[in-house]
């Protein structure tokens, strides 16, 4: 196991390991077994989903919990690679390890152990070779804007506040450019070296807009999003709701396929990664029939 990196001795000593007190040695098979996980969590208390050596992610934290339930080595695979800050509440993952415990236990242990700002919400056994990302049909990102001149430190957690009401028709004409297959690069944040000549071409399959009391949420329905693509439309949106652009410069933004000319990116915390969907239900929506048929994504049966 990896115990070497500031970052994994960091995220051991987070962990609450007096629930395993007097507990025996976990027992182990001598096949390797694959299992696949929802987890929650609170962006704001991590360096974001992806292992760090110096910092500790939320990926380093469900590790070290994992291999202490286990007492083998652990290697996660996320859904999304979430930055510093975004929280999730539907985040899939996938791991193998030669445990023998069953599926709810590893659960049970894992909710002793893990700071509160991670949760395991469900733990199942996967089918071989399962992968969270490559496998996913769809992702729900959700933004949050607070629109309220008020100061709320609870809500200003999970969202963007912002202090006049903002025109959600204006939001929605704009939006309307977005959805289908398109070419976003205006709307990618440099990713890097290593994934900077990826294609940028993706599918928005649908952008709702909806107001309850003071939060309004941007959701954004999709099989997969480039680096900070979600932040940087729910950004644009903004600048037409806030009056300072007319709903067809979102328009004009997308086709310049140039990132310079688009506003800084909305903030980390606005955004959670809301659910990811599989072909065999796995990650599968909860929310009504009345809200999938929103979605305009139709039911599988």
């Amino acid at each position: 196991m990896n115990t070497t990196t500031p970052a994994r001795a960091e995220a051991l000593r987070r962990l609450d390991l007096r629930h395993l007190a007097g507990r025996r040695p976990p027992r182990t098979l001598d096949v390797e077994r694959h299992f696949r996980a929802i987890v929650a969590y609170d962006g704001a208390d991590w360096t974001g989903w992806q292992r760090q050596p110096a910092f500790v992610s939320v990926m380093e934290v469900l590790e070290a919990a994992l291999e202490t339930a286990t007492g083998t080595a652990i290697t996660l695979r996320g859904a999304g690679r979430t930055d510093a800050g975004v929280h999730a509440v539907g985040q899939a993952i996938a791991f193998r390890s030669e445990t023998a415990l069953p599926p709810e236990a590893l659960r049970h242990i894992c909710l002793q152990i893990l700071p509160r700002s991670v949760r395991v919400s469900c733990v199942e056994e996967a089918p071989p070779g399962w992968n969270p990302q490559r496998d996913a049909v769809r992702k729900l990102y959700r933004y949050r804007v607070l629109e309220s001149a008020r100061p709320s430190p609870a809500l200003e957690r999970i969202a963007w506040r912002v202090g006049l009401a903002l025109d959600i028709g204006a939001m929605r004409d704009a939006s309307l450019a977005l959805i289908g297959r398109h070419d976003f690069r205006a709307f990618r944040n440099d990713p890097g070296r290593a994934r900077r000549d990826e294609g940028t071409v993706r599918t928005i399959e649908s952008i709702m807009l909806e107001r309850r009391l003071d939060l309004l949420h941007i959701d954004v329905v999709g099989p997969g999003f480039l680096y900070m693509m979600v932040r940087n439309v729910s950004a644009a949106l903004m600048e037409v709701g806030r009056g300072h652009r007319d709903p067809a410069w979102v328009a004009g933004l997308l086709g310049s396929r140039d990132r310079k000319l688009g506003p800084a990116p909305a903030p980390a915390q606005g955004l959670t990664l809301e659910n990811v969907e599989y072909a065999d239900g796995f990650g599968q929506v909860t929310e009504s029939d009345a809200t999938r048929s929103r979605w305009n994504v139709p039911r599988r049966r």
